[in-house]
């Protein structure tokens, strides 16, 4: 089982409509994963338990864990793509 850590600044309601996309999307392709919301700023302290971190906002931390941005997944303008790129990193 793939685990994925989810940020955005609060670590709440903006984490819980990415992470569902997420959860929703990667189950259609087939992978099993489970998703952790957190804050950004606990990012660093974190991402090494996972095997990717998908954030809102912007994180220039340094991680050994693929980091994908993913402002498209509340947007819209995108989306698919960026689902295309969690999926890629968790094959």
């Amino acid at each position: 089982m793939k685990r994925i850590l989810v940020a955005c600044g609060n670590g709440i309601a903006t984490s819980t409509v990415v992470a569902s996309k997420i959860r929703d999307y990667v189950e259609e392709k087939g992978i099993s994963a489970t998703t952790t919301q957190c804050k950004l700023m606990e990012v660093p302290g974190k991402a090494e338990d996972y095997d990717l971190v998908v954030t809102t906002g912007q994180f220039d931390g340094k991680s050994g864990t693929p980091v994908v941005r993913a402002l498209s997944l509340l947007t819209g303008i995108g989306q698919e793509e960026t689902l295309e790129e969690i999926v890629g990193h968790l094959k």
